[in-house]
């Protein structure tokens, strides 16, 4: 970028590049801006100690916004420069300084600048381990002082819930329960922190790199149609005995939709395009993207009563904001239903379950769903009809009624070989 004054105009008009860019002051030397590819936009101060053959160095100001305006972050960068004049080096006092901090000291620093391009939903499920695993058993130690045996420690205690708690956060959020699921992940987020303090000069190695986490097995649960209608019947109940309607149809949509829970509970009426029969998200787990509706699901919506001045589909108690949790009553409904071990996620397996088995393509099945990636659909491919076995099928079948008529009249003959043919055609193209 072109040197320029930094004022609140230029880092508003600033844009994003494919990489990094820096915008310097045309007023203070030194004094910078930087813009990453996200759109965050950062001041800096850069300098160099013991004259023009000594390399640059670089100290990060602070995030444009509260407190950092244009104006207050020139003047720490004068602060800073002035320093430099009497001889000081405020980049490797900082870092100094830094290589004390505490474990819990780095989790709050990787938080506040180090989550830039996490989804809020991520940063929330980072901020649960912290607080019930990483603080709890490493959060007194240094950075500095964290070995490759205290992460796979916290593996092991964290596995056999040595951090495990029947309550939940003091902001309502959810419980720690362990196991090897949640050991995994937390040794994953301290990988990332530890990266992150790496890359901020306040280590020189990363002790989480190369440690092996459990292998998890996926959970995979799918409604069979006898447990559908069971499900149905109880949902129909539960509504005609005066249950919350927007719960009821939040739970329909989930199973004819193949959305996520969040997904359908944040859905806002803008969002619904029944022209097109379709809902467009602006945003979910893998970002925007164009959810087809069936008939049904189409209809369910259309028969859900709008809420004046509330722009949620499913709309919250007293007709305020969005229905925060239905999990006490899916409880309920899922035991009545009899079937205790289902969960709220698996009506999504089950919806591309039922798409496999009637055959629906993977890749069908993964763009309704929002997949990303194949791979992730593929674990729903052991559902679908085989090919192979159905063309063996009608060739079967076409044997097996000759073996019943032992004397075939000519027509009929002729019948069973051209049945035979095309499926022996049919079994020669799918293998």
């Amino acid at each position: 970028m072109p040197s320029t004054r930094i004022s609140k105009r230029t880092v508003d008009s600033a844009i994003p590049g494919a990489r990094d860019c820096y915008l310097w002051d045309s007023e203070l030397s030194g004094f910078g801006l930087k813009v990453t590819p996200s759109g965050a936009k950062t001041y800096l101060v850069q300098y160099r100690t013991g004259g023009r053959g000594m390399p640059t160095r670089r100290i990060t100001i602070g995030r444009h916004g509260s407190p950092w305006t244009p104006e207050q972050a020139r003047q720490e960068a004068r602060r800073v420069l002035a320093a430099v004049d009497l001889g000081e080096d405020p980049a490797a006092a900082k870092a100094d300084k830094r290589r004390d901090l505490t474990v819990s000291d780095l989790c709050d620093l990787y938080l506040a600048e180090g989550c830039t391009t996490k989804k809020s939903s991520t940063i929330r499920a980072d901020q649960g381990r912290i607080t019930w695993h990483i603080k709890p058993l490493l959060g007194k130690r240094k950075v500095g002082d964290i070995t490759r045996a205290d992460v796979e420690r916290l593996l092991r205690d964290v596995a056999t819930g040595k951090t495990a708690s029947p309550q939940r956060s003091s902001k309502g959020g959810s419980r720690a329960t362990g196991g090897k699921g949640a050991a995994s992940q937390t040794v994953i987020l301290l990988r990332a922190m530890f990266a992150f303090a790496l890359a901020r000069e306040l280590r020189e190695d990363n002790p989480a790199t190369g440690i092996k986490t459990f292998q998890v097995r996926k959970l995979e649960r799918f409604l069979t149609e006898e447990e559908m209608a069971r499900l149905g019947k109880t949902l129909s109940d539960f509504e005609k005995k005066g249950a919350n309607p927007y719960l009821i149809a939040a739970i329909r949509l989930l199973l004819l939709t193949g959305c996520r829970k969040s997904e359908i509970l944040k859905l806002t009426w803008d969002c619904v395009d029944t022209t097109h029969s379709c809902l467009r998200l602006p945003d979910s787990k893998t970002g925007a993207k164009v959810v087809p509706l069936g008939r049904t699901a189409l209809d369910t919506l259309i028969k859900l009563q709008r809420v004046p001045g509330n722009p949620y589909v499913i709309s919250g108690k007293g007709g305020n904001g969005q229905l925060v949790n239905i999990d006490r009553t899916w409880e309920k409904i899922r035991g009545t239903a009899q079937l205790p071990d289902l969960r709220l996620h698996d009506l999504r397996h089950s919806f591309a379950s039922v798409g496999a088995a009637n055959g629906s393509s993977l890749l069908i099945i993964g763009k309704i769903l929002g997949h990303t990636q194949p791979t992730t659909t593929q674990r729903y491919a052991h559902l679908a009809n085989d090919p192979v076995l159905v063309a063996a099928n009608k060739i079967s079948a076409a044997i097996a009624g000759a073996l019943d008529q032992p004397s075939l009249r000519k027509d009929r003959h002729h019948k069973f070989h051209v049945q035979l043919n095309r499926a022996a055609i049919l079994l020669n193209k799918q293998v």
